[in-house]
């Protein structure tokens, strides 16, 4: 289990509205197309996509930094990853950085673009 990946993107919101999109799950709802049940306390439960994402929220500093026990329901049982997800505000545009660790490295490729593909793009429509 020695995957990272590391990505930066940036976006036209402030940190506010980005940290709300990840965390409150009408809005992560709303941006991803899939059902979501995010509990925003520290130790809450989160599951994303129906169910194909799920884990535990470990940090949570508002409109700052996310990190989460992040695992792939098809991971076997007990297996997770770590997810942290710092938001830096650049004037009008907030810094997105994010560092996911601990995952098997044949599930690089995937994860690298599932990212992309699932968070940033439709994340950035959904801002716009």
């Amino acid at each position: 289990m020695s995957g990272a990946i590391h990505q930066e993107v940036v976006f036209k919101a402030s940190p506010e509205q980005i940290y709300e999109a990840l965390t409150n799950e009408k809005e992560h709802a709303a941006f991803t197309g899939a059902p979501a049940e995010i509990d925003r306390d520290p130790g809450g439960a989160f599951s994303c996509y129906g169910g194909q994402v799920v884990g535990r929220n470990i940090e949570m500093v508002p409109n700052k930094r996310i990190v989460q026990a992040w695992r792939v329901a098809n991971w076997d049982a007990g297996v997770y990853s770590i997810v942290k997800v710092e938001l830096e505000e650049q004037g009008a545009e907030t810094k997105v950085a994010l560092d996911h660790l601990g995952f098997a490295e044949a599930q690089q490729e995937h994860l690298d673009g599932g990212w992309h593909a699932r968070y940033w793009d439709p994340l950035r429509q959904y801002l716009s």
